[in-house]
C-alpha cells in the first residue's frame, strides 16, 4: 500500500479585527476606511460622527476596537470612552486624536483608554496599534509617552511625605500588611490606614502596588 503523506502544515489565518472608527470629520473617517481597506486582519463595521453615536454603534455591533476621537459634538471622546468601556469590556479602545496636552492624555487614560496615537501618525502604525490593543497591549504615541513621562517627573520632584509617610510606604514596598506595619511602628492598624489614604494622594495612586512601585522607584 503507498504511504500517505502528512498534510503540509497551514499558516494559521490572523482573525479578524472588528473596529468602529468614531470621528467627527467625514474626511477623517473615509481615510480610515481606506486605510483598514488594504489590511487583511481589520474589517471596519461601523462609524459614527458624535460621541453619543459612537456609544450606540458600539452597544449595536460589538466590536474589538473602536478609533476614538477625542473631540466631538454630542457627547466627547472622552466620556464616550467610559460609557464603552464600563458597558462592553470585551471592547477596547484606541484613541486617535489631534491633542497631546496631558490633561487629555490622562483623562482619556482614566476613562478607559487602551491606547492613545496623534493623527499625524503613519498609517502603517494606526493599523499595528489597532492590533496591538486587540491584543491586550497598549500602545502610546512616542509624543505622548513623552509628555507622560515628563509630567510624572514633575510630579516626582514635587511629592513631599512626611517621615513616618515615608516609613509606612517603605514597609508597603517590603509588602507587610496593614496591621504588620502597625505592630513595627507601634501605632494602630486604623492609624496606618490613615496615612496610606494620605500616600495614595499624595502619589496620585489607588492602591498598594501602584505606591509600593512608586517607592521602588524613588525612595532608597
Amino acid at each position: 500500500m503507498p504511504s500517505s503523506a502528512a498534510a503540509p502544515d497551514r499558516p494559521t489565518p490572523r482573525p479578524t479585527i472588528r473596529v468602529v472608527v468614531a470621528d467627527d470629520h467625514q474626511v477623517v473617517r473615509s481615510g480610515l476606511q481606506q486605510l483598514l481597506a488594504t489590511t487583511d486582519d481589520i474589517e471596519l463595521v461601523g462609524t459614527a460622527a458624535t460621541g453619543r453615536e459612537a456609544v450606540e454603534v458600539v452597544g449595536r455591533l460589538a466590536p474589538d476596537v473602536v478609533l476614538m476621537d477625542l473631540s466631538m459634538p454630542d457627547l466627547d471622546g472622552v466620556e464616550a470612552t467610559a460609557r464603552i468601556t464600563a458597558a462592553h469590556p470585551g471592547t477596547r479602545v484606541l484613541v486617535l486624536t489631534s491633542f497631546s496636552d496631558q490633561s487629555r492624555i490622562m483623562a482619556a487614560l482614566n476613562a478607559g483608554a487602551d491606547g492613545y496615537l496623534l493623527k499625524d501618525s503613519d498609517p502603517d502604525d494606526i493599523a499595528t496599534a489597532i492590533r496591538s490593543v486587540h491584543a491586550g497591549e497598549s500602545p502610546l504615541d512616542p509624543k505622548a509617552a513623552r509628555v507622560l513621562l515628563e509630567s510624572r517627573r514633575s510630579h516626582r520632584e514635587t511629592v513631599s511625605l512626611t517621615d513616618r509617610e515615608r516609613e509606612v510606604l517603605l514597609l508597603v514596598h517590603g509588602g507587610l500588611a496593614n496591621k504588620q506595619i502597625g505592630r513595627r511602628l507601634g501605632i494602630s492598624e486604623r492609624t496606618v490606614k490613615a496615612h496610606l489614604t494620605n500616600i495614595f494622594q499624595r502619589l496620585g495612586v489607588s492602591d498598594r502596588t501602584q505606591a509600593a512601585l512608586w517607592a521602588s522607584e524613588h525612595l532608597r
